[in-house]
C-alpha cells in the first residue's frame, strides 16, 4: 500500500499529515510555506508513494465556502496538473483549528507552544486525515 497525504491549506502556510503505508495511523508531518507547497510535494513524492491527496474544505457555519476556498481552487488546478495520477478528495475542515488547539490543551502543552500557528496547522491536517480514516472505517 501507500500513504494518504492530507493538507490544511492556508494563505501563508499549509499543515501536512500522512498515514503509514498501511493507512491506519494519521501523523503530522510538517508545515510548509504555502508558496513552496508544490515544490515540497514534488520532493516528497520522489521519496514516498502517495495514493491520495486530502485537502481540507473550509466552510462557514452555514455551509457556504470560507474565503480561503477561493485560493484553494486555483491550487487544486495546479496540483492536478502537476500530479495527475494522484486523486484528490476534499474533507470538511470546519472547527479543525479549534479542535487542534483543544488537543494541545488536553495533551498538557504549555501556552507558549500552543501559540505556534505552524503546529496548529499540522495538527489540523492530522485531524482532517483522521476524520477521513474514521469515516472510511464505518463502511
Amino acid at each position: 500500500m501507500s500513504q494518504i497525504l492530507a493538507m490544511d491549506y492556508g494563505a501563508k502556510r499549509t499543515g501536512i499529515a500522512v498515514t503509514d503505508d498501511m493507512q491506519i495511523i494519521a501523523s503530522g508531518l510538517t508545515t510548509v510555506a504555502t508558496e513552496s507547497l508544490i515544490e515540497f510535494l514534488d520532493s516528497y513524492l520522489k521519496k514516498e508513494k502517495v495514493e491520495l491527496f486530502l485537502i481540507g474544505e473550509p466552510k462557514q457555519r452555514d455551509s457556504k465556502p470560507s474565503e480561503i476556498e477561493y485560493e484553494i481552487r486555483p491550487f487544486l488546478k495546479r496540483l492536478r496538473a502537476k500530479f495527475p495520477e494522484i486523486p484528490i478528495e476534499r474533507v470538511d475542515e470546519r472547527f479543525t483549528s479549534k479542535m487542534a488547539v483543544q488537543t494541545m490543551i488536553d495533551s498538557g502543552m504549555k501556552k507558549g507552544r500552543r501559540k505556534d500557528k505552524a503546529l496548529v496547522d499540522e495538527i489540523s491536517a492530522t485531524i482532517i486525515l483522521q476524520t477521513y480514516l474514521s469515516g472510511r472505517e464505518s463502511f
